[in-house]
């Protein structure tokens, strides 16, 4: 595991949407949000943060997989979203876009990282795909219009000002393991975009995600969308940063914003120091 720890706090806003079927409805709000993020380095959106509801619109929506390092030429949500990152100087974790994945009705999920100069920083394909049919009568099927991430290959850590960034989305919040090979590649932080319904939200929510803080050591950023989706689909909301020890030291009240917080090095060397789990593995 690398134990490096950061110099230097580092400012983080995350982002609460109710996004709906319109690509650029949906970009345009994500325009304002990240003016209101201004002074923040890192700025996280949610899953489906560009599209969210209709599977056939999603599907026609799904954009060329951009390569490591470049600017994207191509593509409404990746051309808006880096052009976006240079405006505002802003490292933009964007959660859940969809990418091309060779299979037309089946895109992937993917969690794209814009660095401040507009280039691709990472891109993590969703491996967990959420096939539920919950208590209320709401039956999700994401294998059904998703292609999964190979657990062998598409793990990703991104490193931001000497914080390294392991991502993640929504379900996979359910696999305590796939946080686990997050801070064995040196993880700090851990990337939690997320549309969580209305059902699962209330009872698990801040469980699952201060869970993943305490015994990873590691500061989560959980960006969410809230509200009435098209389909009648309801999310929950509560968009939250919890620190290494479990604390939640920031979360969104119901409604479209940003929640602001930092991220200290010494909370993180003082944890880890002082209940050093991750030392005592076997």
């Amino acid at each position: 595991m690398v134990t490096h720890l950061p110099e230097k706090p580092l400012e983080v806003a995350v982002a609460q949407l109710g996004a709906q079927d319109d690509v650029a409805q949906n970009l345009a709000v994500i325009d304002e949000l990240a003016t209101r993020a201004r002074g923040a380095r890192v700025f996280a959106l949610p899953e489906g943060c560009t599209i969210l509801g209709d599977v056939e619109k999603k599907r026609a929506a799904a954009e060329p997989s951009p390569r490591l390092g470049e600017i994207p030429s191509e593509g409404l949500a990746l051309v808006t979203l880096s052009r976006l990152a240079v405006a505002r100087d802003l490292w933009i974790f964007a959660g859940g876009l969809a990418l091309a994945s060779g299979d037309r009705a089946r895109p992937n999920n993917a969690h794209v990282v814009f660095r401040p100069d507009g280039r691709i920083a990472a891109i993590y394909r969703k491996i967990h795909l959420f096939d539920v049919d919950l208590a209320d009568g709401t039956s999700l099927r994401e294998s059904d219009s998703t292609t999964a991430g190979r657990p062998e290959s598409d793990l990703v850590t991104v490193d931001v000002e000497g914080f390294r960034f392991g991502l993640s989305i929504c379900y996979d919040l359910r696999f305590p393991e796939h946080y686990r090979r997050l801070v064995d590649r040196g993880a700090h932080v851990l990337l939690v975009p997320s549309a969580f319904t209305v059902p699962t939200g209330k009872d698990h929510w801040h469980v699952l995600l201060r869970a993943r803080a305490i015994e990873s050591q590691s500061y989560v950023l959980a960006p969410a969308q809230w509200g009435r989706h098209p389909g009648n689909r309801l999310t929950y909301g509560k968009s939250l940063v919890a620190d290494p020890w479990g604390d939640v030291i920031a979360q969104a009240t119901d409604g479209i914003g940003v929640t602001r917080a930092t991220l200290e090095p010494k909370r993180l060397a003082d944890v880890r120091t002082q209940l050093p789990s991750l030392k005592h593995r076997r």
